[in-house]
């Protein structure tokens, strides 16, 4: 296994050399800045920790977990952890099946935002717009339906929700799949849409881990201006790691999630998906996940290394889309049988991921495939890339149910009111309505009519790669709002050509009211739209939108203008234009785009929505930007995470940088206030680092070591490229094509005892030590709605921890209360151990200073009117 052994030598050289996270910082500050990030190494930690079931409902799917796996041969448990290759089953991804059980092929699924490729489905409203519904419900509802959508097309694993990327930078191409660049509101919206996905019956995968915040060469790769680059490496301090973006997954894990994925990335000069470091120590060992760790899609670059590292299904199973070739497959069957990887591991990785289906109850939810990835036609081929099985692949089964009004509902109360002047909410009875932009109308290839929505064309409503949905039907704005007034005799008029500026003008001085809808899109890397990599070269609104809004503006002094984007852009230019009366942002709406636009434009849903990012005025606001070339030759490019946990608005807030729109803000049609802040210590005992052993790797299996026992069966019919878990030899050396088998090569320390180990002090359950969550204090505050009509406001509590290298303040809880008006509601949020402690990189495990902590509450990161010091 030579191929194999290399691939992992190159990765255990840089780890045997490296020394732990926390000594990356600065000794005297008690690690807690960043000092010399370049070249930054990762830590090794072997063995991989094996589940034991720890957490609620966990004990019993391993039993059953464990059950199953004893049955297995080898082969099939091989087969259940490699993916048969690209287009090589109805699915994005398939494990192999276990004919002799009746075990069919699991099938793993795209999108974080519905289904991808698949017919009769819903768009669902994007992650990074419904964040700015700060509403848990809505959060756990979305959840439920796609889960809902998913099982019923038979999909076993949905690849969603998204934590990474965070959001470090807002030109991040896929920031829009994820929620919000806040660790807190990603942290509760990410549990959330685990628990709703999984409850419906289907196991949630929480992507991408971790530090996957640019689409620029996220992985190796030969580029057209700079020939081949090496993935990019992500450099962090611990501190960073644990108090940003490690703390969303924490909250996955602790909900429950069954799948996590590992990234394309380097981090710390690691690749991801063979990082032993954050995959054995910090998921498996620190944050107790029980779950199995799923590679992206070609983010394995080895066999031994990923396995002893901690990943536990390769996918799509081929070392390349269609090669026919695999790091897993029939070489991990001969890695056992030769001795290099235990038993013990290969079951561990089997018993993970049949934990996971146990856990949600696949074995009673669980319904035929019944669509296609490759076709949407009714009959086609079962293998498309080998083009054999003909057959039924697509029975067009419908499963939208309801749900389109559940996505109308989300999408409004995620709009979120910037600006209002006192035009809106309209009231139909305008004159003149004038609607202006390209994003208000209809792609003219139809909503489904760009691959992955790859191209800016017509109304935007999510963004585009992998983690897309087909469209049912996509509601444009200009028929929505036609809708709205020519049944009541209204006149309603449009410009879509953002270039007919003549004809622009004209009409927008007939206008008694100008709707002027604009767009910034991104996504995934393998798709460049009108020269965005993927990542955004800029955070202008695209399609001369700014010229437009100031074409229609200057002739129309009533311009309420809508923004559909992925994230934050500049609006510096004409925000403040007396012409230009009220601002919305909607986002990426999904398929009822329209309707709840009107919804909100018209008065029928009173905007609550809050955004959940920063409009700064330019792009250097928000700290370091994007590596959009090579920075280190064709080595891996060095993206040191220097700016810590400085990033949105806690960047604006240390540098004194004043923003457009703070983080958490949005207006109402009415008004609220703020009084009464109470605050409560809640008697909690001290916090013990867990300590003891674990058990001893549980022993499931006792394969034989015969290579004759894994041969080609007689009677199997092959299927290109399919990955298979056989050997074609009996010879090692044949079967692995490795001319140098047998010679001794030095695997890591530790990586095959299944000893007992020593527990990790700041685990002990799912999500970390339970008693992070102990609640220390319970706050109370009275809010008033000051208006003459319903509306929702939502209350945010931020906290400074008070030392010199912590945020102006963190936001820590929310809600979202309906007050009617004159009327007052009671905003009540609890504060954690874990929301008033710091990661100590010394002990390993959370402290609280004692620095003078701060407890705030107010309607946004710069408005907080409450403020209590906190008495421990």
């Amino acid at each position: 296994m030579l191929w194999l052994a290399q691939a992992f030598l190159a990765i255990s050289l840089v780890e045997a050399q490296s020394t732990p996270y926390g000594n990356t910082t600065n000794p005297s500050n008690n690690g807690s800045i960043p000092v010399a990030l370049s070249n930054a190494t990762s830590p090794p930690f072997y063995p991989s920790p094996w589940g034991d079931g720890t957490g609620d409902g966990w004990a019993e799917a391993y039993e059953k977990a464990h059950a199953f796996v004893r049955q297995l041969t080898l082969l099939e448990k091989v087969n259940l952890t490699t993916g048969v290759g690209w287009e090589g089953e109805a699915c994005v991804g398939n494990v192999g099946e276990i004919p002799r059980l009746g075990f069919r092929s699991l099938c793993m699924q795209d999108s974080p935002l519905g289904i991808r490729f698949a017919d009769y489905v819903s768009a669902f409203t994007s992650g990074g717009t419904i964040a700015a519904s700060w509403d848990r419900g809505e959060w756990y509802r979305r959840g439920y339906q796609m889960g809902m959508e998913h099982r019923q097309k038979g999909v076993d694993v949905q690849l969603g929700p998204v934590v990474g990327p965070l959001g470090r930078n807002p030109k991040g191409g896929r920031n829009w799949e994820g929620f919000s660049p806040d660790p807190v509101l990603s942290g509760i919206a990410v549990a959330q849409t685990v628990r709703g996905i999984q409850d419906a019956g289907v196991i949630a995968c929480t992507k991408h881990y971790i530090l996957n915040e640019q689409e620029h060469f996220r992985q190796p790769g030969n580029f057209e201006d700079f020939g081949f680059v090496d993935a990019i490496s992500s450099n962090i301090d611990d501190k960073t790691l644990h108090e940003l973006y490690l703390w969303p997954f924490a909250d996955a894990v602790r909900a429950g999630t069954g799948s996590i994925m590992c990234s394309y990335n380097k981090i710390n000069n690691s690749q991801g998906c063979q990082n032993s470091y954050l995959q054995n120590y910090i998921l498996k060992g620190e944050l107790g996940f029980q779950g199995f760790i799923m590679s992206d899609w070609d983010a394995q670059h080895s066999g031994v290394a990923s396995s002893f590292a901690g990943m536990d299904m390769s996918m799509p199973g081929d070392t390349d889309f269609d090669s026919g070739l695999s790091f897993w497959g029939a070489n991990l069957t001969l890695s056992v049988i030769n001795g290099t990887v235990p038993e013990w591991r290969v079951d561990d990785m089997a018993v993970r991921i049949m934990a996971a289906y146990y856990f949600v109850g696949r074995d009673t939810a669980q319904v035929p495939v019944n669509f296609n990835s490759w076709s949407l036609d009714t009959f086609g081929y079962r293998h498309a890339f080998a083009q054999t099985g003909y057959g039924l692949i697509n029975e067009h089964v419908d499963v939208r149910d309801e749900h389109a009004m559940a996505i109308r509902t989300a999408a409004a109360k995620s709009t979120v009111l910037l600006k209002n002047n006192g035009v809106l909410p309209l009231t139909g009875r305008e004159k003149f309505t004038a609607v202006f932009g390209d994003d208000s109308t209809e792609n003219p290839y139809g909503p489904n009519g760009c691959p992955d929505h790859g191209c800016d064309n017509g109304t935007l409503a999510m963004g585009w790669g992998s983690g897309t949905a087909f469209y049912p039907y996509l509601v444009t704005p200009l028929e929505a709002i036609k809708n709205e007034l020519v049944p009541q005799g209204r006149v309603v008029q449009s410009v879509v050509d953002n270039w007919a500026y003549d004809q622009i003008t004209a009409l927008a001085k007939q206008a008694s009211v100008a709707i002027v809808f604009v767009n910034s899109d991104s996504g995934e890397g393998y798709i460049t739209v009108d020269g965005n990599m993927g990542d955004r070269n800029n955070l202008t609104v695209w399609q001369d939108g700014e010229q437009l809004i100031k074409n229609v503006s200057a002739s129309c002094n009533n311009t309420v203008v809508v923004i559909h984007s992925v994230g934050p852009v500049l609006v510096d230019s004409w925000y403040e234009s007396e012409n230009i009366t009220a601002i919305l942002w909607a986002g990426l709406p999904g398929e009822q785009s329209g309707n709840s636009i009107a919804d909100v434009l018209y008065g029928r849903v009173n905007p609550g929505g809050k955004i959940p990012f920063t409009f700064g005025r330019q792009a250097s606001d928000y700290g370091p930007d994007l590596i959009y070339e090579p920075t280190n030759g064709h080595d891996s490019p060095q993206d040191n995470f220097e700016e810590g946990v400085f990033i949105d608005y806690r960047a604006f807030d240390k540098n004194d940088i004043t923003p457009i729109y703070e983080f958490g803000f949005g207006l109402s049609y009415t008004t609220f206030s703020y009084s009464d802040l109470n605050v409560q210590k809640v008697e909690a005992g001290p916090y013990t680092p867990t300590t003891g052993m674990t058990g001893a790797a549980p022993v499931l299996g006792n394969s034989s070591t015969d290579p004759a026992d894994y041969q080609w069966p007689a009677n199997l019919t092959y299927v290109k490229q399919y990955i298979y878990p056989y050997l074609n030899s009996t010879d090692g050396k044949t079967a692995s094509n490795d001319s140098e088998y047998g010679l001794n090569y030095t695997w890591p320390e530790g990586a095959t005892d299944s000893s007992p180990q020593p527990r990790i002090a700041a685990g002990g359950a799912p999500g970390g030590n339970p008693q992070l969550w102990d609640v220390l204090f319970s706050v109370t505050a009275s809010i008033t709605n000051n208006g003459t009509i319903p509306g929702d406001e939502v209350p945010q509590l931020y906290i400074s921890l008070g030392g010199p290298d912590d945020p102006k303040v963190a936001l820590r809880n929310f809600d979202r209360l309906s007050i009617q008006p004159g009327q007052s509601a009671t905003f009540t949020a609890d504060i954690t151990r874990r929301d008033v402690s710091n990661w100590d990189t010394v002990s390993q495990n959370w402290v609280i200073s004692n620095h003078t902590k701060t407890v705030y509450v107010g309607s946004s990161s710069r408005t907080l009117p409450l403020s209590a010091k906190l008495q421990f």
